[in-house]
């Protein structure tokens, strides 16, 4: 089977995960900004990460055969620091029109306060005026508040249902989500957030309508190989691979081609890689030999 992580902080992640993300059969990824673990100071500091994202992280992606694409936005912990939050978003539209980028995300709500939310409306704004999908973080504590206060304000600023995902939910929210008609992503993500055995009940009770998997690996204790082997567990209790397919593939490349920066025909073929090209006159190679794939 292939897979689609569309939730994965791939800054965070080595060469070897790369690796042995391809060989498990994740065929393409999405990386939204996010806190980086420690608060930043400057708007400089997002500018260099936004540029991260969409360049060298695309690029670095791509000599695994991995199609990367990414969302731009001020997460919901950052928002609170408000000086440097407007900065930020003055920045902003510079980065999340830019190619391969899929959504405004991840965006939301920490701690719930009234900086969040102002932060929250104005990125909701901006992708509305641009038509453009928006990726939901949700919280970790008061989860269910959160969640619901994040559908109540997208559809307060004119949001498409279709075109909001909210991610990391839990038992607790699948239903509001679905019931308001937009994407339930669930985190596969240890302690914290949703498990595989839960994850398989929650596929047997609601089905895959508008259900995704994806990983949230990050730069803490978090597994990369996380929906592959969430599907293979789905597969080994008895799930039909045509829903595995949904949850952990087409669902989350329905609701981001909405983008129209997915090239859909060309993640079903096989990538060709070219490891001895460069970005910026750097190579993810020290010393080894290149792979150049012949093409067909």
């Amino acid at each position: 089977m292939r897979f689609f992580d569309p939730h994965i902080h791939m800054v965070s992640r080595t060469t070897d995960d790369f690796q042995a993300m391809a060989a498990a059969g994740i065929r393409a990824v999405i990386e939204p900004a996010f806190w980086v673990g420690q608060p930043r100071t400057c708007v400089g500091t997002f500018v260099d990460y936004f540029s991260s994202l969409v360049g060298w992280e695309r690029f670095r992606a791509s000599q695994f055969g991995l199609a990367h694409y990414c969302a731009i936005g001020l997460n919901s912990k950052e928002a609170n620091n408000e000086g440097l939050a407007k900065e930020v978003l003055s920045i902003l539209p510079r980065f999340a029109l830019k190619q391969g980028v899929v959504a405004v995300g991840e965006i939301g709500y920490d701690e719930i306060t009234p900086a969040e939310e102002r932060a929250y409306a104005w990125q909701l704004d901006f992708a509305k005026s641009k038509d453009m999908v928006v990726m939901v973080h949700s919280p970790h504590r008061d989860k269910k508040r959160g969640i619901l206060r994040s559908l109540d304000v997208a559809r307060e600023h004119g949001i498409d249902m279709h075109k909001l995902v909210i991610d990391h939910n839990n038992e607790e929210t699948v239903q509001d989500v679905l019931d308001r008609g937009a994407w339930a992503a669930f985190t596969i993500y240890p302690h914290t957030k949703m498990g595989s055995e839960r994850m398989v009940e929650i596929v047997k009770r609601y089905g895959p309508r508008q259900v995704i998997v994806d990983s949230s690996a990050d730069w803490g204790v978090s597994d990369p190989l996380a929906v592959p082997k969430t599907a293979a567990l789905m597969l080994q209790k008895g799930i039909p691979a045509s829903t595995v397919e949904l949850v952990t593939w087409q669902n989350a490349l329905d609701a981001y081609a909405q983008s129209g920066q997915i090239d859909v025909e060309a993640l079903s073929e096989s990538p060709k890689i070219d490891q001895s090209q460069l970005y910026h006159d750097n190579s993810v190679l020290r010393g080894q030999s290149a792979r150049v794939d012949v093409p067909n």
